[in-house]
């Protein structure tokens, strides 16, 4: 039976990424973004590739937060339920603090933390409804330890969303409920939001981040770095690391 996947942020990236790679596996795909142009296309390659698979798009702005709980409701009652939402938009805007970016940083942190929390928030409300669900958000390796410069508001917003992640699977856990929450710590993976990135160590390109990440979502484990190798060690330096390193590193 053919499970049905929401992806947020779908019209590039990752986001486009993962819902090709869900494609291949047989699953129906419930795809929103901003750029509906985007998204038809990349519905209408889908649908060319793999005729057995339902793709229906919808238009989501996750800074509307009255639209996320609007679009993912719309999206369950056209397929009668959800099986797996992955809270995947975002943008990396950040800059130093101090250096009259606020504007930036702000949108940063709205997009990236508050956006995701109102995507929890409308996933739950239907995974508590359904007794049954599997939630993926996709934080950041950055989100090991503090970040200088201009990764430092985005890492916050992805430490806060691994904290939210994790505070309610512990809920979860604590209730015996059947629902799953995975949280992706990716590293560099090839993409228009870190194209600009100077210090980009390990990158990969985008099919072999998003093959790494959808298995890793499939595996059902609770926290991934991904790709596994080399970010799974990395990621256990990284928080072991004192601060006069992290410096000379970053």
């Amino acid at each position: 039976m053919s499970r049905t996947i929401l992806i947020t942020g779908a019209s590039s990236g990752l986001g486009e990424g993962m819902a090709r790679e869900f494609a291949a596996r047989g699953d129906n795909l419930a795809l929103c973004a901003r750029r509906t142009e985007r998204l038809e296309t990349l519905r209408d390659e889908l649908a060319g590739s793999y005729p057995q698979v339902t793709v229906s798009i919808r238009a989501l702005d996750v800074n509307n937060h009255d639209q996320i709980f609007e679009v993912f409701r719309a999206f369950q009652q056209e397929f009668g339920s959800i099986d797996r939402i992955v809270v995947n938009a975002g943008i990396g805007k950040g800059q130093p603090l101090g250096t009259g970016k606020f504007n930036a940083n702000r949108q940063t942190a709205e997009t990236n933390f508050v956006a995701a929390l109102a995507q929890m928030e409308a996933a739950m409300e239907i995974f508590r409804e359904q007794n049954r669900g599997h939630l993926v958000t996709v934080s950041s390796v950055t989100a090991v330890r503090g970040m200088p410069g201009n990764v430092n508001t985005y890492a916050a917003t992805k430490v806060g969303l691994a904290a939210l992640s994790e505070g309610l699977r512990v809920e979860l856990k604590k209730a015996k409920s059947p629902i799953k929450v995975t949280t992706l710590y990716p590293g560099y993976i090839r993409t228009a939001i870190n194209e600009k990135v100077k210090n980009a160590p390990f990158i990969v390109d985008a099919q072999t981040g998003c093959k790494a990440m959808v298995k890793a979502i499939e595996s059902g484990k609770s926290e991934c770095f991904v790709p596994g190798w080399p970010w799974t060690p990395i990621g256990f330096v990284l928080r072991r690391l004192p601060v006069t390193v992290l410096a000379r590193l970053f």
